[in-house]
């Protein structure tokens, strides 16, 4: 395997100048930022009212279980559509059932995720 690292330069050098831009930028409004902390400005904004109650109230982690189990399978589903869009071509490669079987396998390990969550209960409320 001959690699040239010549081809990646130009990554590395715009690397190097956004990293360059965002320190230099944080610094210069570090430095050159008002410095003047009174109770008023540090006081939380809430669209022009005064805040009222505590902000950090607590609720059921089920809103967070929910929204990562979402996310988990909302994306795991995104797999699909390349697969359906390329089924024709799995279809006419040397070995036809190996797209198959690699989907069918994808999405028995889909299918065991959420029969492990519904086992466990996680998205019945009480």
């Amino acid at each position: 395997m001959n690699t040239n690292y010549s081809e990646y330069l130009p990554i590395a050098i715009q690397l190097m100048v956004t990293l360059g831009f965002i320190s230099v930028t944080l610094l210069a409004s570090w430095l050159l930022g008002p410095k003047v902390r009174t109770k008023k400005k540090l006081d939380a904004f809430e669209s022009g009212l005064d805040p009222v109650g505590n902000a950090r109230v607590q609720f059921s982690i089920k809103y967070f279980l929910v929204a990562t189990l979402f996310v988990l399978f909302d994306v795991e589903v995104i797999f699909f559509y390349p697969w359906a869009v390329n089924f024709n071509h799995f279809a006419e490669a040397v070995n036809k059932w190996e797209g198959f079987i690699k989907m069918l396998l994808f999405m028995s390990s889909l299918l065991i995720g959420f029969i492990y969550v519904i086992k466990k209960k996680a998205l019945d409320w009480e």
